[in-house]
Formats: structure tokens, C-alpha cells, sequence
């Protein structure tokens, strides 16, 4: 893999997420210039029991519930526990720090800087989207999800 062109963070909060705070954070995150991609990382909450007695029977979960970022409505399917950025330029990420800060009041969060997304495509790139797939999707695909990555729309 290469060298990434652009700077990349995760959000690591003290403890997994409620719905009401990933809301918060995700909105947050979405109003800041010059975040160019983001996932969502935690422990899978599946709709039925994947496994065991009660294997394909309902799994109500309170955490796995509908939330609005932006303009549109997203499944959360994960708990979150942290949250992966790619930013455009180095100066995003104080004013990424400075925005989210407030969505923090009973617990402690870090934003730590590194490598954390690919940056070339994989065999699993490959198989999920094709050999002409969009370069802003590498690294975003899970070989178990049948679903595709949701795109939001925040501000240029």
C-alpha cells in the first residue's frame, strides 16, 4: 500500500456510544470542512440471532435504532466505539477537535493521528465493487455486509 495523501484521525471515546450521542457526534462531524470520508467502527447488532438456541429469532437491541446526520436517516447496525476520518489537510483536524468538544461532557475522548484507512484497493475492494471502483470507497467495504457504505453529503 502507499503512503496516504491525506491526514488521517479516529475519534476514541472512553466507553461505546448511545444512539442519542453518535447522532450528536456524527452531525458534529458532518458540519466541519474538509472531512472527506468517515466509518463508523463497533460491535455488530444483528436483527436476528446469528447463532446458539435462539438462532434466527428477533434480537431487540436499544441501541441499534434509526438516527438522523445531515439530511438523511441512517440504520445504526454497530455500537459505535470509534469513529475513522480522512481529512484534507492537517488544519482540519483542531477545528474537528474544537467542534466535537462539546458533545463530550461526561466522559473523555482522544483524537489520535494516523493511518487507520487503505488507501489501495484489496482483493475485497475488488470483489465488492469491481475493477473500476470509486477511489473514495477503498477501504470501506465489509466482505460479510450485504449492504453498501452510506454516502452523506456535508458542507464543501
Amino acid at each position: 500500500m502507499t503512503e496516504a495523501t491525506f491526514p488521517q484521525c479516529r475519534i476514541v471515546t472512553e466507553r461505546l456510544l448511545n444512539p442519542e450521542t453518535t447522532e450528536k457526534l456524527l452531525n458534529k462531524v458532518v458540519s466541519v470542512a474538509g472531512v472527506r470520508r468517515m466509518v463508523i467502527n463497533g460491535p455488530r447488532l444483528p436483527e436476528t440471532v446469528p447463532y446458539g438456541p435462539a438462532k434466527g429469532q428477533a434480537n431487540p437491541h436499544p441501541m441499534r435504532k434509526t438516527i438522523h446526520v445531515g439530511d438523511q436517516e441512517v440504520a445504526l447496525n454497530v455500537h459505535v466505539g470509534t469513529v475513522l476520518l480522512e481529512v484534507e489537510s492537517p488544519d482540519v483536524i483542531p477545528a474537528l477537535k474544537a467542534a466535537i468538544e462539546p458533545v463530550f461532557t461526561d466522559f473523555t475522548f482522544r483524537i489520535q493521528e494516523g493511518k487507520y484507512m487503505k488507501t489501495s484497493p484489496s482483493l475485497v475492494d475488488y470483489c465488492k465493487y469491481g475493477p473500476d471502483a470509486d477511489k473514495s470507497m477503498l477501504g470501506l467495504a465489509d466482505p460479510n455486509s450485504k449492504s453498501r457504505p452510506i454516502i452523506l453529503q456535508g458542507i464543501k
